[in-house]
């Protein structure tokens, strides 16, 4: 019966029995091919057949995107060639590495779990820092290596020094979440530079572990602390050890900076001359705020985010244009956030992505502008949601007559949902924090750019690993993210 509702004939079966042949005979040459191809390139340099050449590198950089993997470098690119940016300079290097990323106890990771994997080279549980899935060992990181070899060490990040992915080269931890124990451990590292965000629980008295503010214990270890974008900006030429921030936690997204902000490439660039020296050096920096932006479902922050990311790696580059026989600058993510997705049904195959540059703040900062309206105004009415809209994301209502043609003319389906959002987060004209209309207008936003997502959270997908300059060759083929920290290590011993 299911033969005959596929074949009405003999003379159909015979035909569909014909081109199932060629195809097989296609398959089978395309496999031959495949098979020649990998065979080509095993006279390549790689890994595994050439890992004895392999000699310490005197700079080495390691840039860790958080929550980004091929989506995101993708956006990103295909944004800047459109802006007349140029291609990113992460998707330029001449080296790659598809990488997985899944943890000891999961397909998707966390970021304690991918750091760890990163720094160390072995797989752990997620939610732990720097030891081995069971919690009985402690784990030896790349720049834990790079310190014992002689070399000075610097470990940079957009989000707090003490978050999974900078707490991974330094702490030994069985939860992420302990955060005052993990600044103990930064400090009792005896690194040289410490420089981006601030520290999470710096002061927490309750801790089991406490025994003073983390700043101050600092001082007495011989930290210079500079604490804020001034007195980053102002730390003495000459600093031997140092922890420079540009804000009291996480630093601003980029979508939502001042001018007296200060960009990850300013500490890069800060932990280079504090880091110098005859025996190279080993530095880590994480764009932190990538991963966030995927959480909040945020495609404009997240597009920031990466631009700053790769202004941060220009920085490097131009670093090893001076010294390129003594560099190696390697890129990969730990995970890919938000299951970005780079098109939507509802614009076919049309991209906006341009549009992106409309938006003038983060989904958080919209959510604070309407918790104002509602401090502001007794009962807040949908009109002054809608005046908020359209300021900060050049959205247009069907009932606006003042429009620019760079304006987004949201349609009447459109308008509907931002209304029943607006009901949700102002019932009866009073503000409630479910975030519902700030939910709405981004996920509106996204869709009208030609891009969506899958959720909020992590995903298992790949994440690529870039390189350029002295090794880089050791970045090829398919690699786990454990191997990021095996490869690494043999650069800086």
């Amino acid at each position: 019966m299911i033969h005959s509702l596929i074949y009405s004939s003999e003379k159909e079966r015979f035909y569909s029995m014909k081109h199932a042949f060629k195809y097989c005979l296609t398959a089978a040459a395309a496999v031959a091919l495949m098979f020649i191809a990998l065979s080509a390139r095993g006279a390549e340099k790689t890994f595994d057949t050439h890992q004895n050449e392999i000699k310490p590198v005197k700079y080495v950089f390691l840039f860790i995107g958080d929550g980004m993997s091929v989506p995101q470098r993708s956006m990103a690119e295909d944004f800047s060639t459109r802006i007349g940016r140029g291609k990113l300079s992460i998707n330029t290097m001449p080296h790659q590495a598809i990488t997985t990323t899944r943890s000891a106890n999961a397909l998707v990771t966390d970021s304690a779990a991918s750091g760890t994997a990163i720094a160390c080279g072995e797989k752990t549980l997620n939610g732990t820092l720097g030891m081995d899935a069971e919690h009985k060992r402690n784990l030896e990181s790349i720049a834990a290596v790079a310190k014992k070899a002689g070399r000075k060490v610097g470990i940079i990040t957009t989000v707090t020094l003490n978050h999974a992915t900078p707490g991974a080269f330094y702490a030994h931890n069985p939860s992420r979440g302990n955060y005052y124990q993990i600044a103990l451990d930064m400090i009792n590292s005896d690194f040289d530079y410490f420089g981006g965000g601030g520290l999470n629980d710096y002061d927490k008295k309750d801790d089991k572990k406490y025994c003073g503010n983390i700043y101050d214990l600092a001082r007495a270890k011989g930290y210079t602390v500079a604490l804020g974008p001034d007195a980053a900006k102002a730390l003495p030429a000459g600093t031997r050890k140092a922890i420079s921030t540009g804000a009291r936690h996480t630093l601003p997204y980029t979508i939502d900076r001042t001018e007296k902000d200060l960009p990850l490439a300013f500490f890069v660039q800060q932990a280079i001359d504090v880091l110098d020296n005859e025996k190279g050096f080993f530095i880590m920096a994480e764009g932190g705020m990538i991963d966030y932006g995927g959480h909040a479902n945020d495609a404009a922050a997240t597009l920031l985010e990466m631009l700053d990311f790769d202004d941060a790696v220009k920085v490097a580059l131009k670093f090893a244009e001076k010294h390129p026989q003594e560099t190696l600058i390697a890129v990969t993510g730990d995970h890919e956030t938000g299951g970005l997705t780079l098109g939507f049904a509802g614009t076919g195959y049309k991209s906006r992505i341009e549009d992106l540059l409309l938006q003038k703040c983060s989904r958080g900062v919209l959510n604070d502008k309407f918790k104002a309206l509602g401090k502001a105004k007794e009962t807040v009415t949908f009109e002054d949601a809608q005046a908020v809209i359209t300021e900060n994301f050049s959205m247009i209502f069907p009932n606006d007559t003042k429009r620019s043609d760079k304006d987004i003319v949201l349609t009447d389906a459109e308008a509907k949902r931002l209304k029943a959002a607006f009901d949700r987060q102002f019932p009866e004209g009073k503000f409630k924090s479910n975030n519902a209309l700030t939910g709405e207008v981004v996920s509106t936003f996204n869709k009208r750019c030609s891009l969506s997502w899958a959720h909020g959270s992590h995903s298992a997908l790949p994440v690529l690993t870039t390189a350029t300059g002295v090794n880089s060759w050791i970045f090829t083929g398919f690699i786990d993210n454990t191997d990021v920290a095996k490869r690494l290590k043999l650069v800086v011993r």
